[in-house]
This record gives C-alpha cells, structure tokens and sequence, in this order.
C-alpha cells in the first residue's frame, strides 16, 4: 500500500472511530512504528488531525473549522492542477458557468481564462480577480455580493437573492469535506446557504475535490452524493471509497497529478 492511500485510510478510521492509537496502525496496515508516525506527521501538518500521545484524534471543532485561503491554497496543489485541467476541458466556448470559492476552483479559473465568450458567476473574490486579471473583453463575470469568509467567498442572504434570479449551464463546485453518509458538505453555515443557491442555478452540478476531502465531514451539507453529476478527483482516494461513491455518482473521474499535462 502506497503511503497516500495509507495516509486516507488513517483518515477514515479517524472519522469513523474519532480516534486511532500508533500500535493499532501498525498492526493493521504491517508496517514499522516510526511509519506510522511518519504518516500521522504528515496528516497532522495538513491540518487533518491531532497528535496526541501514542497516536491521534480528529481536531476538535473540525466540522465548523474554516482555513483560510492562503493557508489551503499550498496543500495538494499538483492534485488540485490535474484536477483542474480536466474541469476545464468539460467547458464550452460561449458558455454560462459558475464557480464557487474554493482554492481548488481558483485554480480551475487560472485554466478558463483562454475560453473565449466565457460567462462566468462566482461568490469568490479570488476566482474574480483571476479572470478581471487577464483582461479578456469576451469574458463576463458576474460577482455575487454578501459577507466575507475566511476562504474569501462571498455568502449570506444579498448572495442567496441575486443567485435565485440567475441560470447556469453548469456548477463547478469545491467542497470541504465528503462523506458517503451526509453527502458534500462546508464548515460555514451561510456558505452552505449560498451553495444550496449556486446547485439550483445550474443544469449540471460538477463536483471537484482532492482525495484529503474525504471523510472530512463539515457542520452543513450542501448537496448529497448522488446529486453531483459528476466528481473529479485524484488517485489518492482509496479504491474503498472509489466504489462507495461510484455507487452514488454516475460519472466519477479520477484524475493522477503525476500524469504531464497534454500539449
């Protein structure tokens, strides 16, 4: 078992169980002690759990946590690239299209600046300012208003309202977490809110999330699994949990951030 897909298990099992202890991974998964620490490390320095002595817990309040923009837009970025790339090509020219906040939809901009006729409706200030950036005259960009949030989206009942009056071709929606229980989900009630109005708009909700998002469950659902028409994610998500959502989404896409990009 490669480290990554080590590392997700140990995920589950922590959002399953609340806990696990360092001798019980070992046992488990047959590997050294100093592994299995090594693993816990590496979770912990994403943010994804606590250590605590002889082994590790979910955070506490993890479920209303919300990072900031700048602290997760580092974390798994060649996850978030690749899985950009193949959102991007799921894009029309002369197409309605919205995004919503999230570091993995930020990156997903950098890769639609050059569709041409391009419109775009988004409650994040970050995906707004990638496409006023490039300058593109063919491109129109509708920004909801609302509140700030830490991960700069804007949310709240001024977003909820102008989004009711708007219809999109399609959603590409980033989320916090994904549990085959209680769906896709954010730790931000009013961000919640205005996502609920963002799947409304659109015809075709895609779904895009790197594999650390599952078994992450935030405080609010935004939509459940089978509502997503399509989920793009990467090759670190357990084949477990491959065939759990294949049994609720119709077209799932797995996408490898080691692959180069087509030229």
């Amino acid at each position: 078992m490669l480290a990554r897909q080590r590392q997700n298990t140990i995920l589950e099992m922590i959002a399953d169980q609340g806990s696990v202890r360092v001798a019980t991974l070992v046992r488990k998964f047959g590997v050294s002690d100093m592994t299995i620490r090594r693993d816990l490390e590496v979770l912990a320095g994403q943010g994804l759990i606590a250590k605590v002595h002889g082994g590790a817990t979910s955070r506490d309040g993890s479920s209303t946590e919300e990072p900031g923009f700048v602290r997760k837009s580092g974390l798994q970025a060649a996850e978030k690239e690749a899985i950009a790339r193949r959102a991007a090509a799921m894009v029309a020219p002369n197409s309605a299209i919205a995004l919503s906040a999230g570091t993995t939809t930020w990156t997903l901009a950098r890769q639609l600046v050059d569709v041409p006729g391009l419109t775009v409706v988004t409650n994040s200030i970050p995906v707004a300012d990638v496409f006023h950036q490039s300058g593109r005259s063919d491109q129109t960009v509708v920004i909801v208003g609302g509140v700030r949030t830490p991960s700069d989206a804007l949310v709240g009942p001024v977003a909820v309202a102008a989004l009711r009056s708007l219809n999109v071709d399609m959603l590409m929606l980033g989320v916090h977490g994904i549990s085959p229980r209680v769906g896709f989900t954010t730790p931000n009630l009013l961000e919640a809110e205005t996502n609920h109005a963002l799947v409304r708009a659109a015809r075709r909700l895609v779904v895009v999330a790197d594999h650390t998002k599952w078994g992450l469950i935030g405080i609010s659902t935004i939509a459940q699994l089978g509502d997503a028409d399509t989920l793009i994610t990467d090759t670190g998500v357990p084949q477990e949990a491959r065939e759990q959502l294949g049994e609720h989404i119709e077209d799932l896409v797995v996408v490898d951030p080691v692959e180069p990009a087509s030229s």
